[in-house]
Protein backbone atom coordinates (compact mmCIF):
# COMPACT_ATOMS: atom_id res chain seq x y z
CA UNK A 1 0.00 0.00 0.00
CA UNK A 2 1.29 3.48 -0.77
CA UNK A 3 2.01 5.94 2.02
CA UNK A 4 -1.02 8.17 1.25
CA UNK A 5 -3.25 5.08 1.23
CA UNK A 6 -1.79 3.98 4.57
CA UNK A 7 -2.36 7.44 6.06
CA UNK A 8 -5.96 7.39 4.85
CA UNK A 9 -6.49 3.92 6.32
CA UNK A 10 -5.02 4.98 9.68
CA UNK A 11 -7.26 8.05 9.85
CA UNK A 12 -10.38 6.08 8.90
CA UNK A 13 -9.61 3.41 11.51
CA UNK A 14 -9.20 6.08 14.19
CA UNK A 15 -12.24 8.06 13.00
CA UNK A 16 -10.69 11.41 13.81
CA UNK A 17 -7.54 13.48 13.67
CA UNK A 18 -4.17 12.11 14.70
CA UNK A 19 -0.72 13.61 15.18
CA UNK A 20 1.94 12.72 12.61
CA UNK A 21 3.61 10.58 15.28
CA UNK A 22 0.40 8.66 15.94
CA UNK A 23 -0.12 8.09 12.20
CA UNK A 24 3.47 6.85 11.77
CA UNK A 25 3.10 4.54 14.78
CA UNK A 26 -0.16 3.04 13.44
CA UNK A 27 1.34 2.50 9.98
CA UNK A 28 4.49 0.87 11.35
CA UNK A 29 2.65 -1.25 13.92
CA UNK A 30 0.25 -2.65 11.31
CA UNK A 31 2.81 -2.87 8.46
CA UNK A 32 0.52 -0.95 6.10
CA UNK A 33 3.48 0.65 4.33
CA UNK A 34 7.08 -0.57 4.22
CA UNK A 35 9.86 1.71 3.05
CA UNK A 36 12.19 0.41 0.36
CA UNK A 37 15.09 0.50 2.83
CA UNK A 38 13.08 -1.42 5.44
CA UNK A 39 13.20 1.37 8.02
CA UNK A 40 10.07 2.54 9.85
CA UNK A 41 7.99 5.42 8.52
CA UNK A 42 8.79 8.67 10.35
CA UNK A 43 6.50 11.52 11.40
CA UNK A 44 8.46 13.76 8.99
CA UNK A 45 7.48 11.48 6.10
CA UNK A 46 3.84 11.67 7.16
CA UNK A 47 4.06 15.47 7.22
CA UNK A 48 5.66 15.54 3.75
CA UNK A 49 3.00 13.22 2.35
CA UNK A 50 0.09 15.26 3.69
CA UNK A 51 1.63 18.41 2.18
CA UNK A 52 1.81 16.67 -1.22
CA UNK A 53 -1.92 15.89 -1.14
CA UNK A 54 -3.71 19.05 0.09
CA UNK A 55 -7.00 17.93 -1.48
CA UNK A 56 -6.94 14.75 0.61
CA UNK A 57 -5.34 15.78 3.94
CA UNK A 58 -4.97 18.85 6.11
CA UNK A 59 -3.18 19.58 9.35
CA UNK A 60 -4.97 21.72 11.91
CA UNK A 61 -4.28 22.20 15.60
CA UNK A 62 -1.40 19.72 15.40
CA UNK A 63 -3.55 16.94 13.97
CA UNK A 64 -3.75 15.35 10.53
CA UNK A 65 -7.31 15.29 9.21
CA UNK A 66 -8.86 13.50 6.25
CA UNK A 67 -10.73 15.77 3.83
CA UNK A 68 -12.38 13.12 1.66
Amino acid sequence: MTLPEAITYALVQRNGGMTTGQVALAINRNHWHVRKDGKPVTPAQIYAAIKRYPSQFCKAEGRVMLLI
